[in-house]
C-alpha cells in the first residue's frame, strides 16, 4: 500500500504536545513523562489513532503510548486527538519511530501490556522477520515488557494469525486464549474497542483473530475460547 505523503505532518507532529519528540530520551522514565505512577500500555502500529486514543478514555488510570512508523499516517491520530472527544486527554502520547526501535525507547520491565492491530502481514516468506508477531520482534518485546507482561493481537488475516500462534510457540511465549471468531465469542469480545480496518473488515463478513500471549518468563495454563 502506498502512503501519500502530506508535507505538513512533520511540522505539525514536532509542534504537537501530545507528540514525544525525543523519545529515547525518556527510556525508564515513562511515568515521569505522564506524571503519575499508572501502568504503561503501547501500541504498536497505532495508525489513525481510533484504538489507542477510546483506550485512554475508557481508562483514566493507565498510561498509553501509541507507536506509529509513519507521520502522515500519525498526523491522522494526532488530529483525532484534537477534537472535542479527545483533546483533555492527559494520558495518551504518541512516537513517530519504527517499531524495531522499541528497546531504545521503552525500559527493562516498563510496559504492562502491548496491543497489535491488524498489523502488515508481510505475506512473502522472505519478510518474515518483518512481521510484528515473528520470534524476532518477540524477543523485543521481552525487553520491555513487565513480569507477566501481555500481548494483545488482533488481525483478519487468518494465514498471519496461524503464523503468529507458532511464533508465541516457538518463543515459549504461554498463550492465555484465542479465538477465530472474536465478534461472537461473547468472553473475549468483552469490552472490544474496534479499530478502523476492524470495523472495515467485519462490515464485510470477515471473522476477527485475536490471541493473548504472556511473555515467556510468566507461567500459566494454556487454552482456547
Amino acid at each position: 500500500m502506498r502512503l501519500r505523503n502530506i508535507p505538513r505532518a512533520e511540522g505539525t507532529l514536532q509542534a504537537h504536545k501530545i507528540v514525544i519528540k525525543r523519545p529515547e530520551d525518556q527510556k525508564g522514565c515513562w511515568r515521569q513523562v505522564f506524571g503519575n505512577k499508572h501502568p504503561v500500555r503501547i501500541e504498536v502500529g497505532t495508525g489513525k489513532g481510533r484504538f489507542i486514543l477510546n483506550m485512554a478514555k475508557e481508562n483514566p488510570d493507565i498510561n498509553f503510548v501509541g507507536i506509529e512508523r509513519y507521520s502522515s499516517v500519525l498526523l491522522r491520530a494526532v488530529e483525532m486527538y484534537d477534537t472535542d472527544e479527545f483533546k483533555d486527554l492527559q494520558n495518551v502520547r504518541f512516537i513517530c519511530i519504527d517499531a524495531r526501535r522499541i528497546e531504545e525507547v521503552f525500559g527493562h520491565d516498563e510496559v504492562e501490556r502491548i496491543y497489535l492491530n491488524f498489523s502488515d502481514p508481510w505475506p512473502k516468506a522472505r519478510h518474515a522477520k518483518r512481521r510484528l508477531t515473528s520470534v524476532e520482534f518477540l524477543e523485543r518485546y521481552e525487553k520491555v515488557l513487565m513480569p507477566f507482561g501481555r500481548l494483545e493481537f488482533k488481525t483478519d488475516n487468518t494465514e498471519l494469525f496461524n503464523f503468529s500462534l507458532e511464533q508465541m510457540k516457538e518463543a515459549g511465549w504461554t498463550l492465555q486464549c484465542f479465538t477465530y471468531d472474536l465478534h461472537h465469542n461473547e468472553e473475549m469480545n468483552q469490552g472490544n474497542i474496534m479499530t478502523e480496518y476492524e470495523e472495515k473488515f467485519s462490515q464485510k463478513g470477515n471473522p476477527i483473530n485475536k490471541l493473548i500471549a504472556v511473555r515467556r518468563q510468566a507461567a500459566s495454563q494454556p487454552g482456547t475460547i
